[in-house]
């Protein structure tokens, strides 16, 4: 009997199984981060997984079958060259505009190279199916006609909370009235200007993308994929959005049916800090503060000005300062100050000690951050950095400086008054209860999703009719035209039998006045 039922088992989970092809090409850290939480689940939950990635799993998932398809030596870094060549601070302050260009044209150097890689190439010209293509939402556009060669639904994985880069592929509204662009500083309510330069970014980034991106991710697809057909035809057919959101990480905003928030879905629960870092946290009396600029910014990079200004004020604390930095030494080290190439943020932001994080207000930090109730202390540099930082300003858990702000005085000003201010602590603990406060785990939720949308082959149910219309007709132009055309014309020819009317009236007047003489 007991071999029976797990026959049956074995039997169930096998029909269950999908072939699942996921695409993370781009050297990201945090957006792969994402990606493998992901895919590792599905496997471990007896799934066959693929991953076309940079960075390839030391220790696969027990379950099921995963395999890498690395892109290796392409985005490799050159000794020379490391922590040179891609130095984001040189780009703080750049004009939105300008910096959605930048973010288009990074595409271009990308994905024409990775897509032309022969491990992608010998995956294009085998003869394997997948149930489903899941793919990085960003910058990966030409990727997405994977689908249509392996003639499979598509998944998107957004790093972030919906924006100009999704909304529009599945129809999703998006007023420029209230919903700032990503790439913005902007916070609701919005001034008079604030709306207007709103919308005008919403204009050139749906142009942009429309007029150049696009049809240059298409000349992609057309080269390297035999059938990937025209990319416009997988664009705006996605079966599934994955938004890595949630209320307490972004302003609520309108979501269509097949966009799903699965906010912190890559979390894990804690464990136990490496030796060295758990004795510096457990020692800490004062507490310590976390200081990270993430995966692509390097703190190596920053100018000696600037350097120096927190080497000051961190001398200046009685906390303990664990700064991640990339190399093995920093001029002027305070004692109180420790350095780390490598930190392992979800366990650090759980210490009991930690105080203060100390960021560059990154997506994925600031899920991490809501997830155990951090306050954050941001310093933001480009991209969505400079919104998620006024989400923590407005809500009460964190404040921020501008990189031009940066001084001992105004790095102790600001950490002084995080530490010693209790409101912060309090709104980011109740941040986190309410991050946790849900029906169903995010992860939970994401893999329900991709397996919905493989069970019922895309689950094109799902989809809005706004995609069918052309622009014109979505944004009711026509309908707008006809009303005014028709006002005009009642108008006119209110304005013509009233001036008609008046002519005969003055006329019968003249003829009385006349016959009357």
């Amino acid at each position: 009997m007991i071999k029976l039922v797990v026959v049956l088992l074995f039997t169930l989970n096998v029909g269950e199984s999908a072939r699942i092809l996921g695409i993370y090409p781009l050297p990201g850290n945090s957006h792969y981060h994402l990606g493998s939480a992901l895919f590792r689940e599905l496997a471990e939950r007896g799934h066959d997984v693929t991953v076309i990635n940079t960075f390839g799993e030391k220790i696969p998932p027990k379950n099921g079958t995963y395999r890498d398809i690395l892109l290796t030596g392409l985005f490799e870094e050159k000794p020379k060259d490391k922590f040179k060549e891609w130095n984001m601070f040189k780009r703080e302050g750049l004009n939105p505009f300008v910096g959605a260009y930048v973010v288009a044209r990074m595409a271009d150097k990308f994905i024409a190279q990775s897509i032309q890689h022969e491990n992608v190439q010998n995956l294009l010209n085998s003869d394997e199916k997948f149930d489903v293509v899941i793919v990085d939402n960003f910058l990966n556009d030409a990727y997405k006609a994977f689908a249509t060669h392996f003639d499979a639904p598509l998944i998107l994985v957004n790093p972030t909370f919906s924006s100009f880069w999704v909304n529009s592929l599945v129809g999703n509204p998006s007023p420029s009235s209230y919903i700032p662009n990503i790439m913005s500083d902007y916070y609701h309510p919005m001034t008079f200007c604030e709306r207007l330069t709103n919308s005008l970014l919403d204009l050139f980034n749906a142009l942009l993308y429309e007029l150049y991106v696009y049809p240059k991710q298409n000349e992609v697809v057309q080269k390297y994929i035999p059938r990937g057909g025209d990319l416009n035809d997988i664009l705006y057919n996605a079966s599934l959005v994955l938004l890595n959101s949630h209320p307490t990480l972004n302003p609520p905003v309108p979501h269509v049916p097949n966009m799903i928030e699965v906010g912190g879905f890559h979390m894990k629960p804690p464990k136990k800090l490496p030796q060295d870092l758990q004795e510096f946290f457990d020692s800490a009396t004062e507490g310590v503060i976390y200081f990270s600029m993430g995966s692509n910014l390097k703190g190596v990079q920053f100018p000696e000005e600037k350097r120096n200004a927190f080497i000051q004020a961190f001398s200046k604390l009685k906390q303990k300062v664990l700064w991640k930095w990339e190399v093995d030494e920093l001029p002027g080290k305070p004692p109180n100050v420790k350095l780390s190439k490598w930190a392992p943020q979800q366990d650090i932001l759980a210490h009991p000690n930690l105080k203060l994080f100390i960021t560059h207000g990154g997506f994925v930090s600031s899920v991490e951050t809501a997830y155990h109730g951090v306050p954050i202390l941001a310093i933001p540099i480009f991209g969505d950095q400079k919104v998620n930082a006024n989400f923590a300003k407005a809500n009460g858990f964190g404040r921020f400086i501008t990189y031009k702000e940066i001084s001992e005085e105004s790095l102790l000003e600001n950490i002084n008054e995080m530490l010693n201010n209790p409101k912060y602590l309090e709104n980011a603990k109740k941040r986190s209860k309410l991050f946790h406060d849900r029906e169903v785990s995010p992860m939970d939720t994401a893999v329900y999703w991709v397996e919905y949308v493989i069970r019922h082959r895309g689950a094109p149910h799902l989809r809005v009719a706004g995609l069918d219309l052309p622009w014109y007709k979505y944004f009711l132009l026509d309908v707008i035209a006809f009303i005014g055309l028709t006002c005009c014309s009642l108008l006119f020819v209110t304005r013509y039998i009233f001036k008609t009317i008046c002519k005969k009236i003055c006329s019968k007047k003249t003829t009385k006045k006349l016959k009357a003489h």
